[in-house]
């Protein structure tokens, strides 16, 4: 049976103090945290594209910092630039004209990413290619989406473990899960936004998410700006207990890990309330 790997969405949140964290402050986080955790969600290095401006890639310093804090078997599932994965930039209004980002799925941009993380690349856990819902002008079909990442994918030629979350709930069809098999990149299962629950998923795509060796679980909530309202961005309670949808999901978990897949299983803070209190809750669930 393959070991569970369950940690947080990023883990700089003072509110943690008691939960995770000696203290709210002058410590070092993501060592305290990974005295409870083996993995978690690195997401800071996905916000890179700002127009008019250079990509910004990973400082150094912040990858030996992370790489030292953390034991040899810690891993840190990383968010790719989101640079490689919006087909344009963000609009300040949708009345404004579509801009097209001249760096989606660059071969140059990933080597020069991919470079960078070797500071860290012994504790590196899955890849992160997470895309946005892409309208009809964004992306004229499905299947054009599936050539262009098919045809990167050829080329960057990578050993690291790859994972892809899409938002378009109509994406997640046969073509899309043979895809995802023949170009041995794993899936992403995201709970929340716009995508249908995980459980459902799961049941009807089953044989093919079990044809991979890792998976990645994201648990967000429905509705990101209602419970920041409600806990004013402090994080320390479960405001909204999803009993039966976490019953639900380790049930398939438990399922994944007797078949042999290595689960990530990331948790949002936006998905409960407090993302250490709902992984106290699974973990208490898995047993």
């Amino acid at each position: 049976m393959s070991p569970l790997l369950i940690g947080s969405c990023s883990w700089k949140f003072p509110s943690w103090e008691g939960l995770v964290y000696s203290a709210a402050k002058d410590i070092n986080y993501l060592k305290e945290y990974a005295l409870r955790y083996k993995t978690v969600e690195v997401d800071q290095w996905f916000w890179s594209l700002f127009e008019g401006n250079d990509v910004k890639l990973p400082r150094d310093e912040d990858l030996r910092s992370y790489s030292e804090s953390v034991p040899k078997d810690f891993r840190f599932s990383v968010k790719v630039p989101n640079s490689l994965t919006l087909t344009h930039y963000y609009r300040k209004r949708k009345s404004d004209p579509l801009s097209a980002n001249p760096y989606f799925l660059s071969l140059e941009l990933w080597q020069a990413f991919r470079s960078r993380l070797e500071p860290m690349a012994d504790r590196l856990g899955p890849l992160i290619f997470q895309f946005e819902y892409l309208n009809k002008d964004k992306m004229k079909s499905q299947r054009y989406f599936l050539e262009l990442l098919g045809a990167f994918f050829k080329r960057i030629l990578s050993d690291d473990i790859i994972v892809v979350e899409v938002r378009n709930p109509n994406y997640l069809n046969l073509d899309y899960f043979s895809f995802l098999e023949n170009h041995r990149v794993c899936p992403v299962l995201l709970q929340g936004y716009w995508m249908p629950p995980v459980i459902e998923v799961y049941k009807k795509w089953r044989q093919k998410i079990l044809s991979h060796g890792t998976l990645m679980i994201r648990l967000h909530g429905p509705d990101r700006k209602n419970i920041e309202a409600r806990t004013g961005r402090r994080w320390d309670k479960i405001i909204e207990a999803k009993d039966d949808e976490l019953h639900a999901i380790v049930g398939i978990v438990k399922e994944m890990l007797k078949s042999g897949v290595n689960v990530y299983l990331n948790v949002n803070n936006h998905y409960e309330g407090s993302a250490p209190l709902t992984i106290e809750r699974i973990q208490k669930l898995i047993g």
